[in-house]
Parts: structure tokens; C-alpha cells; sequence
């Protein structure tokens, strides 16, 4: 399995250092990726009074695709992932533009993790439509896959119409790896038919390894190996041990997992410093499992 870090969002504050400092750090601790949460707007809760969203106002996110073109240029190998990018509630042809772009300078490190999301309040606020975000995720798909891989794309769908026009640069990888976050049955069926890989959310046991085998059938019945699509598990350092967390790894790791990745936040974390000696510590607690 490749190793990953999560970004440390709504936790490593504003401080540019702060932000190359861990990263920089992931990378020569050896990290193969790094994982960037989305969201654009938090609800005010004295308004949103009945709220009931892991997020709110108060919690920081950076915005990755600026984030990435910061990190491009200070990094050599880490692979850069949004995990996931909330496709549904931006303009497609930006988000392709946006995304090659990170290719360019990264040299072919960006993997694009994308879901649909949860907050009809950011949807409202970016002017899109959020009942129809799952269907329309498969033919957003389809756009920037087609803008990614041709010169001129000439498209016509039910939510995008593109005549005879294309992104330039396009990205070195044609196309970036596209992978999906969720595990609602649309999502599990969606990400055997056309997804590069999967973020499946889900614990690495039974329930989980029976959600996966029915990714694997939809797969297959769509013309599909199974195994040329990516499994990202995660681990949590919040309310777990350092054996906890070995175990869940040897878990993801026997369910066929292809990358691993662990989350510092939320675990009582006080500085950026300690989310680095966290993830250090992390990798050593994991090292029989991923050598």
C-alpha cells in the first residue's frame, strides 16, 4: 500500500510556514501522497440553528487547487489528492482547467478525488443545483475527461454544451486520475462503472469487505477489472491506539487496499509540530504493513 498523509485542514491555521513546514515534512518522512479536504463556505450556526454538519463557519479549510499550485512548487514527489473535491458545486470546464494546471506544475502529481457532497447551503451559495449533483457528476465526468485527453472537444449533454473549444496547457497525465468518494449504492455502482478509484468511507470489515465485492460486481459488469481500480482506506489517530490503528491498517491492507492514509485531526493536536511528530510516529506504527 502507498502511505498518505491528510492535510491537517481545519487545524494547521494560515501561516504559509506552518503549511509548507508539514508538508515538506510528510514528504522527506517519506509519505507517497498527500489528502486536502473540501469546502468552500461554513454555516453560521446561530442562524442554522438546527445544524447538524460535521462543519461549520468556524472551521478552516484552504482552498486546494491554490493550495496545490503553492505545494507544486515546493515538493518533488509527494502526489497531491483532493479527497474528495466537491464537483457538483463548481463550473466543470474551470475545474478541468484548474486541475490540468496542477498537472502542469506538478509534472503529473495531481489525483482527483471528487464526490458530490452534503451542504445545500454551499450549493445555494455557488449558484448550483444540488438534487441533481449525483447524475450530473457522471456526464461531469465524461466533460473533463474528454478536455483532458483532446485538443478540441465538441460536446453536447444534458448539462453542458462545449463547441469546438479545449483547455490549454492540457495535463501530462491524459487523463488525471479520477477518483470517487461516498458509499451510498449509486455512488458504490458509479465507482465500478468509471472511476479510476475509491474512497469508500467505510471500516475495513465484513460490511466493508461486502460493499467492496459489490463495487467489484458492478465492475465487472460493466467490462471492468476490479483490480485496475484504486482502494484508499484510512486511519484515524482520534480515539485509537497505536495498536488500534496497526490493526486497521493490516485490515485495509488484507481487504486489497492500494493506498492507506491517516488523519491527525481531531485527535487533541495543540501546533503544526505536533501533527508532524503524529504522522512520523504514524508511519512507524505502520511500517510492517506497508514495507
Amino acid at each position: 500500500m502507498q502511505l498518505g498523509a491528510i492535510f491537517p485542514q481545519t487545524e494547521i491555521g494560515s501561516d504559509p510556514v506552518a503549511v509548507r513546514d508539514f508538508v515538506q515534512a510528510a514528504e522527506d518522512l517519506g509519505y507517497a501522497h498527500l489528502i486536502v479536504f473540501d469546502h468552500v463556505l461554513g454555516v453560521d450556526t446561530s442562524h442554522y440553528t438546527d445544524w447538524q454538519g460535521p462543519y461549520t463557519k468556524d472551521d478552516m479549510f484552504h482552498e486546494p487547487m491554490v493550495l496545490f499550485g503553492y505545494l507544486a512548487a515546493m515538493t518533488q514527489n509527494l502526489e497531491l489528492v483532493t479527497a474528495v473535491i466537491i464537483l457538483g458545486q463548481r463550473n466543470t470546464a474551470l475545474v478541468a482547467k484548474q486541475a490540468a494546471q496542477v498537472d502542469v506544475l506538478s509534472q503529473g502529481r495531481l489525483r482527483l478525488g471528487i464526490g458530490t457532497g452534503w451542504n445545500p447551503v454551499e450549493y445555494e451559495a455557488l449558484n448550483e443545483n444540488f438534487h441533481d449533483r449525483g447524475k450530473r457528476s457522471e456526464e461531469q465526468i465524461e466533460v473533463m475527461r474528454a478536455l483532458w485527453t483532446q485538443d478540441v472537444v465538441n460536446y453536447e449533454g444534458r448539462w453542458h454544451t462545449i463547441r469546438h473549444a479545449g483547455i490549454n496547457p492540457l495535463p501530462v497525465q491524459r487523463p488525471i486520475p479520477l477518483w470517487l468518494g461516498g458509499r451510498v449504492e449509486a455512488v458504490v455502482e458509479r465507482v465500478g462503472r468509471v472511476a479510476d478509484g475509491w474512497f469508500p468511507q467505510f471500516a475495513p470489515d465484513d460490511e466493508g469487505r461486502a460493499t467492496l465485492e459489490r463495487m467489484h460486481g458492478y465492475a465487472r459488469a460493466a467490462g471492468r477489472d476490479p483490480a485496475d481500480i484504486g482502494i484508499e482506506g484510512r486511519v484515524s489517530l482520534r480515539g485509537t491506539t497505536p495498536d488500534i490503528r496497526l490493526k486497521e491498517a493490516e485490515a485495509w491492507r488484507d481487504l486489497g487496499a492500494s493506498h492507506l492514509s491517516v488523519n491527525t485531526m481531531g485527535a487533541g493536536l495543540r501546533a503544526p509540530v505536533d501533527h508532524i511528530s503524529a504522522i512520523e510516529t504514524f508511519k512507524e506504527t505502520v511500517a510492517s504493513v506497508i514495507a
